[in-house]
């Protein structure tokens, strides 16, 4: 058994930090044209007031709630497609948590909260690639 003391990686050492926040009003077809991120292939849900949550719509929901379905982008809102309250995780988190976070809840990506704010997004990707650099 190796006692060795293993280097932790944090989430804030491999998460995206450019992350687009849209507004739930929105339709899908003006949220995807506001994108400046489209490669995160995910868009965070504003909150609508201070006691509210964050939500999140990946680009699968559009594909699986919105075209397959063959209902028009510029006549759903993004609230009505979003999963809300997210599964988040803050930015000190072990990279190691954060993976068994993802397998115990399916999850892919998580925002990246600290003190109630978007701070990031986090992707096994991003563990993967970046936290094998570090």
């Amino acid at each position: 058994m190796n006692l060795e003391k293993r280097k932790i990686i944090r989430v804030s050492e491999v998460m995206k930090t450019e992350v687009d926040i849209v507004d739930g009003m929105m339709t899908v077809s003006e949220a995807m044209k506001s994108l400046k991120y489209p490669d995160t292939r995910t868009m965070i849900v504003d909150k609508r007031h201070e006691d509210d949550e964050y939500g999140v719509v990946m680009f699968r929901d559009i594909a699986r709630r919105v075209l397959a379905p063959n209902l028009s982008p510029g006549r759903i809102n993004i609230y009505e497609i979003m999963a809300k309250p997210v599964i988040s995780v803050p930015p000190q988190m072990d990279i190691r948590y954060c993976t068994r976070l993802f397998d115990n809840f399916g999850l892919s990506r998580a925002p990246v909260i600290d003190n109630g704010k978007i701070v990031g997004l986090v992707s096994y990707t991003d563990i993967v690639l970046k936290g094998l650099k570090v």
